[in-house]
């Protein structure tokens, strides 16, 4: 068997053995399978090579884009987390509102009792006298 045949054999048997799996074929893993230099390989294979490159721009293709949705995943969890507080958010803000209008009539409320209560004593300052 050829070195060509050898490296066209170890590609295949790489690229099947990580098909989700990216940066498990390299070049250094694909010489050693094949038992070929790598200089060998740069220098007289540059089909191999080029085939090699290409699985590995698709494997990094496809990384980036479920690293790119495992990183938007999170994100939209949590907003939809988010949304469903809402509803409670404006409920507590309505109960807040409420009892501070309440706190607010009682306290008008208590303001005009004393006025009222000021006015009926009429009261006026006394002299002390001491003695």
């Amino acid at each position: 068997m050829s070195a060509a045949d050898q490296l066209k054999q170890a590609l295949v048997t790489l690229m099947a053995s990580s098909p989700g799996r990216p940066g498990r074929v390299t070049v250094s893993a694909l010489c050693e399978l094949a038992k070929v230099s790598r200089n060998s390989l740069y220098r007289y294979h540059p089909g191999v090579l080029q085939e090699l490159r290409k699985h590995q721009r698709a494997s990094d293709r496809r990384t980036a884009a479920a690293r790119s949705h495992d990183s938007v995943y999170p994100q939209h969890e949590e907003l939809v987390s988010l949304r469903l507080q809402i509803p409670k958010l404006v409920a507590l803000v309505d109960h807040y509102y409420s009892a501070y209008r309440e706190a607010q009539a009682l306290l008008t409320r208590r303001e005009q009792e004393l006025a009222e209560l000021r006015q009926r004593l009429d009261s006026k300052p006394i002299r002390l006298v001491q003695r």
